[in-house]
């Protein structure tokens, strides 16, 4: 496969990425770092730093936008709720797990 191809196809699979996970307003960012160790905000700064290493004036406030198909603060509104007390647990045992590994 050439690498235009690669490139394309690339993009196509980030942007049904992207899709889905506006379309599952009722999955939590937490539920995604404790199933899969990234969410929607990682997503969005992994954008800003490509559009970083491209000389991009891209802000993170432009690449939440991207990914969440509106503003952050509207998102957060709509659709964040609360973590549960066993969903920071939870999270904090995630973050000690992946500290102490060094990842």
């Amino acid at each position: 496969m050439d690498q235009k191809t690669q490139t394309e196809l690339e993009a196509a699979a980030f942007r049904r990425l992207v899709s889905h996970l506006q379309k599952r307003t009722d999955v939590q960012n937490i539920e995604l770092m404790l199933l899969a160790d990234f969410c929607r905000n990682c997503l969005s700064n992994w954008y800003e730093d490509a559009a970083k290493e491209k000389g991009l004036d891209l802000t993170n406030a432009d690449a939440r936008e991207i990914v969440y198909g509106m503003p952050y603060s509207e998102w957060k509104a709509k659709y964040q709720t609360v973590a549960t007390p066993e969903q920071q647990e939870a999270y904090k045992r995630h973050r000690a797990a992946k500290a102490e590994s060094g990842a």
